[in-house]
Formats: C-alpha cells, sequence, structure tokens
C-alpha cells in the first residue's frame, strides 16, 4: 500500500454529498495515513444521500458525520490537495459560498491537486478553473462545463495539471488511484 503519512488533504462538504464519494476516498487516504479534514460552512453534523442506479433516485442516508473545522477556519497553506465531493445538492450549496469558492480558486493557484467527482465541478465552474483545461462530470454537468470553457471527455478520470476530475460513484477506484498518484509525486 501507498504510505500518505506525509499527506495533509482537505474535503469540502455539506448536506446532500453522495455517501460514496465522500467516505471511499477519505477511508482509503486515512488507511494510507493521509491526515484528512473535513471542512463545511458550519460545525454543525451534515448528511448525504445514496444514489439509487436501478431507480435514479436518491435516497437519504443513515450517516452523519461532524466536520473537522469550517470553511472560514481553512488555511490553504496547510494542505497538499482538496477533494470536492459530488452529489447533486452539496456542490450547489458550496458554488453560493464564497469561502467554498476562494478555498478552490487559491488550492488551484498553488498548483495543488484539486479532485472533484460527479457535480462537484459544478464549484469549479464557479471557481472558474475550469477554461481551457480537459475535465469531466456527470453527464447533466457536461453542457456547463462546456459552456465554461472546458474541453469535456467521457472517462472514469480526467487529468489536467493539477486538476481530477470524475463522472460519478462507479468511477472512485480510479478518482482515488488519480488523487493517490498525485499526492505520492
Amino acid at each position: 500500500m501507498t504510505d500518505l503519512s506525509h499527506a495533509r488533504v482537505l474535503i469540502l462538504c455539506t448536506d446532500g454529498f453522495e455517501d460514496a464519494e465522500l467516505y471511499d476516498p477519505r477511508r482509503s487516504l486515512m488507511e494510507a495515513g493521509a491526515n484528512v479534514t473535513l471542512a463545511s460552512p458550519s460545525a454543525a453534523p451534515i448528511s448525504g444521500v445514496i444514489y439509487d442506479t436501478a431507480t435514479g433516485k436518491s435516497n437519504p442516508s443513515e450517516h452523519e458525520i461532524v466536520p473537522d473545522m469550517t470553511l472560514s477556519e481553512v488555511d490553504v497553506a496547510d494542505y497538499d490537495a482538496l477533494i470536492l465531493p459530488g452529489g447533486v445538492v452539496n456542490p450547489d450549496k458550496l458554488r453560493m459560498s464564497k469561502e467554498a469558492v476562494t478555498i478552490v480558486k487559491a488550492f488551484d493557484a498553488a498548483g495543488k491537486p484539486v479532485a472533484s467527482i460527479c457535480h462537484g465541478p459544478w464549484v469549479l465552474i464557479e471557481a472558474d478553473i475550469v477554461r481551457g483545461r480537459r475535465t469531466t462530470g456527470w453527464y447533466s454537468l457536461r453542457t456547463d462545463l462546456k459552456n465554461a470553457g472546458s474541453e469535456v471527455v467521457d472517462a472514469e478520470v480526467v487529468v489536467d495539471g493539477n486538476l481530477i476530475t470524475s463522472r460519478m460513484p462507479s468511477d472512485i477506484p480510479a478518482f482515488t488511484d488519480a488523487i493517490f498518484e498525485a499526492l505520492s509525486r
């Protein structure tokens, strides 16, 4: 297993995240020794949803997680990478947060890995960091990404410089592998 005990990873998330897109990469990073911090707009517990591929519906999760800190407490200099899970509601709320958008812009400006999956690229669009870059995302976001100036491709994971994007929960293994690779450089 890759040793990531040197890595400090920030995850931005709020209510309405896709469970697997938060918990799976977080667990893998922590098992590899990374220090993973969850930041949210408030300190209140947050909960996600579980997408049912058979019905096309998102069902409420039974899990809640307490953020480690609020967005206002984040110092980008303290972290090596950023992860933005999807779900529909979570990134829609985060893209309306000036603090979240500022954090994303700062990570990108510093050349640090910024990884976003599913609907998470909405926050990248709001931060205006997809222009002229290759990305992917959930099917319904592809026009948004294109309109924001991105070259959109249909792939499990797309890496363009420090930007890592994926389409959906079934892409989590490839998404997580790309994050591991970026942190191992």
